[in-house]
C-alpha cells in the first residue's frame, strides 16, 4: 500500500497549481514553464481519465490502473495494483477546492508580492518532449537550487497538459524512480475489481491520526529552505512530517532503554532515504529516524538538528 500511495501522490497533489500565475517573473525560470504549470493545474481540475501506469524504483517494477473522475466541484480517484498482491484504493467525492499544506506550496502566488512558489527552490525550464502512451508531450524540468532536494523531469500532454510521466533525478541527472502512463483514455472510471482488497478513503479532510507520544517536547533547529509542516503536531508527538510541495519527509523519535553504540544506518530505495541514528537529549537515549524523498546528507542534517524544546 505504501507503493500505491507514493505513486498516486504526485497525481493528486498537482490540482492546487490552479492558482499559479503564468505572468509571474521568477529569476531565471522560463516563463513558458510557469505557464505549463498553470495549464497542468487546470487539467486535473477539469479532466476525467483512466489509464495504466508503470512505476519503477530500482529493480522493482509495479503496474497499476489509475482513474480520476471529475463531476462539478468534486473528484473521485481510484488506483488498482495489477502486479503482486491485488489491492485497490478508492477516494470518493474529494472537494477540488480543498487545499492541504503541500498543495499550497505548489502555488506561485501573487507576482506583486515576489512569491514564486516552487520556482523559489527549483529552476524551471522547458525541454524537448517525447511520446508517452501514444501522446506527444512537452517536458518541464525542475532543477533544485540547492543540495537539499532532488530534481524532477515532468512530461505533460501537449494538448491537455495532464502529467503523463515523472522522473525523480539526483544531482547527476541519474533517474532514481519513474512513473509513466502506458495507456490513457480521457473518460470514465475503472470498476472495482473482484477478488482484490479495496480500501475506501473519505474525500473530506479529517484530523491527523494521533501517533505515539514522547515524554519530552522536541523540535528541529533546522529545516531545508521551503519545507513546512504538513499538519499541526503537539510538542510531544513522536513524528513530524514536512513537504516543499514536491518532496515529503518524516522525522521519528523513539525512546530507548539504553544508549546505542555510535554509528548510523542508511537505506536507500529509489528516491526514498531511511536514515537512523542514536542520540541523547537531556541524558535520555533516543533513536531518531528520517524517512523521505531527500538526499542522505539532508537526512543526516535533519537528525543533527533534533533538539529538546524549552
Amino acid at each position: 500500500m505504501v507503493v500505491l500511495a507514493r505513486l498516486v501522490l504526485p497525481i493528486l497533489a498537482f490540482p492546487a497549481l490552479v492558482m499559479a500565475q503564468p505572468e509571474t517573473q521568477c529569476g531565471d525560470s522560463d516563463p513558458a514553464a510557469l505557464q505549463w504549470l498553470d495549464k497542468m493545474s487546470r487539467s486535473t481540475q477539469e479532466i476525467s481519465y483512466q489509464g495504466v501506469v508503470t512505476y519503477q524504483r530500482g529493480d522493482d517494477l509495479q503496474v497499476m490502473q489509475l482513474s480520476r473522475g471529475v463531476q462539478g466541484d468534486v473528484a473521485s480517484d481510484q488506483i488498482t495494483r495489477l502486479t503482486g498482491q491485488g489491492a485497490q484504493v478508492v477516494r470518493d467525492n474529494h472537494p477540488l477546492g480543498l487545499l492541504h499544506p503541500g498543495h499550497m506550496l505548489l502555488q506561485l502566488g501573487d507576482s506583486s508580492g515576489g512569491d514564486c512558489g516552487l520556482a523559489t527552490h527549483y529552476r524551471l525550464s522547458m525541454g524537448e518532449g517525447e511520446r508517452v502512451a501514444g501522446r506527444q508531450t512537452v517536458r518541464l524540468v525542475m532543477a533544485p537550487r540547492d543540495l537539499y532536494r532532488y530534481g524532477y523531469q515532468l512530461e505533460l500532454d501537449s494538448t491537455t497538459a495532464l502529467l503523463l510521466k515523472a522522473s525523480t533525478v539526483d544531482r547527476g541527472d541519474r533517474v532514481l524512480e519513474r512513473f509513466q502512463y502506458a495507456d490513457l483514455a480521457y473518460s470514465g472510471r475503472w470498476h472495482e475489481e473482484p477478488g482484490v482488497d479495496v480500501v475506501h478513503r473519505a474525500g473530506q479532510a479529517g484530523q491527523a491520526t494521533p501517533g505515539p507520544k514522547m515524554q519530552m517536547a522536541w523540535g528541529l533547529r533546522w529545516l531545508p529552505p521551503g519545507f513546512v509542516a504538513t499538519e499541526e503536531q503537539s510538542a510531544g508527538a513522536a513524528r513530524r512530517t514536512y513537504t516543499d510541495g514536491m518532496a515529503v519527509f518524516s522525522v521519528f523519535l523513539e525512546t530507548l532503554a539504553a544508549r546505542m553504540p555510535s554509528g548510523e544506518g542508511v537505506v536507500r530505495e529509489g528516491s526514498t532515504t531511511s536514515y537512523t541514528r542514536g542520540i541523547q537529549l537531556d541524558g535520555q537515549p533516543l533513536l531518531v529516524t528520517v524517512i523521505g524523498e531527500v538526499p542522505v546528507n539532508t537526512a543526516r542534517m535533519l537528525a543533527d538538528s533534533v533538539t529538546q524544546a524549552r
